[in-house]
């Protein structure tokens, strides 16, 4: 049985692992230390090379590292002994050997680190006592020996090797961003939408704004627009104050109080559940009541202004440190406003929804508060990466939040977070997401990312248009859905994955296949929007692979309903009919030279090799 040889194009010289024989189940622990030895095994000589050239097999390894220069290579090498070395030798000018602290934090920021991330602050400190002493204008401006640079960048080494290893959760974080930039300007031509009216201050608000922000589990960052432009966060406290009742009362006691059930009505409407509760947390009833419950239960000795501060605290941990804001204007017009929030809370009352010794008139200018407490978009980012990284901040590593809490959290915005919009929001989308009323959009890619999106004007129902059409957009370019099947949704990108490590593995799987003869999988290749002409290293397709193992219905298929050309060449010259020739199926001959005669195409006009020089059959 002849056997499929796979290699991959734009790798350096690496260590290649799970050498893979056909005949039988053994692995040979075998390892070439470069592609060019692994080509002078395989080319021997022209005349005899067919079968040598087809023995073995490489079964791709997910672990597998690829870098697109050498530089990168040299960060894995054992030619330097420590990771500052080969960070040095990367940047470093070839001609004054010093290196560019401006061009490394450049390099630095495409990986998604920001030099204000508190994880870099010992290597900022470094560098500001660097530039003190030198008495330079900038730190961009600093030009480091290798001794120097090792020093002020080894208490951040491991961060930093990470970075450039591309071993983050989007390991090809410029290339995401770019393909976030595109959906960004392409949300920002919809005009649709007014600005909320019904608290006058919000009234105010420019509707040209529009700002979109991303925060990974690994702290990878990245904004566009209006992500400075401060914002009261309005209902996107909602599952904040919701999580923070939940780690510090507990799953049981909240939900004495409170439901977890969509209402399925406005989310300001007079009406409780059939428990006489609030339907959940993510409605005005529901936000209010635990709102009640932080007052009255979680450090009941705390005055107003003190459990103001102490869930201020809570909302700067989740956001890493940074700080907010408080607008008092907003809080004052929205409490003058609130008749239809006084109507839910006497409501409430009425049925006895409150814990005992509640204070109703503090209980509701504390959740007037907490709508008021200003932020912005990179700062609430953050928040919503902390809830996708299981509660802790990616970007302080500080445990802020339980686990339990977080998923009880996320589960209630899936379902309750978009108002009379969250079922749509739901199937169409598939992500954990708050809207409010001052434009912003919170949403959470569990284990992924968070990303907020801020724009004033709102469609009926009250969520930012350009929010809810980018994520709408996100999962229609990136399989970012609960939902998406991340293996054969091949239409969709996913960021996670290296881009080497994707086409690599299709490739895998794809000529795999072929060379095996599974008809069926390649059918469900086809079906899953796979290109089907996909080759190797050597130019070799899946039209080559089943060509020389004679499997006739395969080759069917890839002409008649996948439309490959049939005369491709690999890089010795070879099409799929010298193939099928060279060792002797007749049927897969003939199905190929009749594909040729009637083709329509000019095809002729490709470079190939003349029938004449085909080897004869055996």
């Amino acid at each position: 049985m002849k056997r499929l040889v796979l290699n991959l194009r734009k790798c350096h010289p690496i260590r290649l692992n799970n050498l893979f024989i056909n005949s039988g189940s053994k692995f040979l622990s075998s390892y070439y230390h470069s592609f060019d030895d692994y080509g002078r095994i395989r080319n021997h000589g022209k005349s005899n090379n067919f079968q040598s050239r087809r023995r073995f097999s490489f079964i791709h390894d997910p672990n597998y590292i690829y870098f697109n220069t050498q530089d990168e290579y040299n960060l894995r090498s054992s030619d330097f002994n420590k990771p500052e070395q080969a960070l040095f030798q990367m940047f470093k000018n070839e001609e004054t050997g010093m290196l560019s602290m401006g061009k490394f934090l450049s390099a630095l920021r495409t990986t998604g680190l920001r030099k204000t991330d508190p994880r870099l602050k010992e290597m900022m400190d470094n560098l500001k006592k660097l530039q003190k002493n030198a008495d330079n204008s900038s730190i961009d401006t600093q030009k480091l020996d290798e001794e120097t640079f090792s020093s002020i960048v080894s208490q951040n080494i491991g961060l930093i090797s990470r970075a450039f290893r591309h071993q983050f959760i989007i390991p090809e974080f410029e290339t995401f961003s770019k393909e976030i930039e595109e959906i960004y300007w392409k949300c920002k031509s919809n005009t649709e939408g007014k600005v909320a009216s019904y608290i006058p201050q919000l009234a105010r608000a420019n509707p040209d704004y529009w700002g979109v922000s991303i925060c990974t589990v690994d702290g990878q960052r990245f904004s566009l627009g209006d992500v400075n432009v401060p914002f009261t966060l309005q209902s996107c406290s909602k599952p904040l104050t919701y999580a923070i009742a939940l780690d510090q009362l507990g799953e049981d006691l909240v939900h004495q109080y409170v439901g977890q059930e969509p209402s399925g009505r406005n989310f300001n409407e007079l009406i409780l559940d059939y428990n006489k509760k609030p339907h959940n947390p993510m409605i005005n009833a529901g936000a209010i009541l635990v709102c009640a419950l932080l007052k009255t239960l979680v450090k009941p000795e705390m005055t107003l202004a003190e459990k103001f501060d102490f869930t201020m605290n809570y909302f700067e941990r989740l956001a890493g440190g940074e700080d907010l804001g408080f607008n008092n204007a907003i809080f004052l017009s929205e409490r003058e406003a609130a008749d239809r929030n006084y109507a839910l809370g006497f409501y409430m009352r009425e049925h006895k929804c409150y814990p005992e010794k509640t204070s109703f008139r503090e209980c509701m200018d504390f959740y007037f508060q907490c709508c008021s407490m200003e932020t912005n978009c990179d700062i609430v980012s953050v928040m919503a990466a902390t809830l996708a990284n299981g509660g802790i901040c990616p970007l302080t590593e500080e445990k802020v939040l339980g686990p339990e809490s977080v998923r009880n959290v996320l589960s209630l915005m899936h379902s309750c977070g978009m108002y009379d919009y969250s079922g749509q929001f739901a199937f169409t989308v598939g992500l954990p997401a708050k809207s409010g009323v001052c434009g912003g959009l919170l949403v959470v890619i569990p284990n992924v990312m968070g990303i907020c999106t801020w724009s004033p004007s709102l469609d009926a129902l009250g969520n930012s248009c350009r929010g809810v059409q980018f994520c709408e957009e996100l999962v229609k370019k990136f399989n970012f859905h609960r939902y998406d099947n991340l293996i054969h949704a091949s239409d969709k990108i996913d960021p996670r994955r290296h881009k080497f490590e994707t086409k690599g593995l299709n490739i895998v799987n794809l000529l795999f296949c072929a060379s095996s003869g599974d008809i069926t999988a390649l059918r469900r290749h086809k079906l899953s929007g796979m290109d089907m002409t996909l080759s190797d290293y050597d130019g070799r397709t899946a039209l080559h692979l089943a060509a020389a193992e004679g499997h006739v219905n395969c080759v069917e298929f890839l002409l008649k309903h996948c439309n490959v050309p049939h005369n491709v060449l690999d890089r010795w010259g070879n099409s799929p009919l010298h193939e099928a020739t060279m060792f002797g199926h007749t049927a897969v001959v003939d199905l190929l030279k009749e594909w040729e005669n009637n083709s329509s195409h000019g095809n002729s006009k490709k470079e190939k090799k003349s029938d004449d020089d085909l080897p004869p059959l055996t």
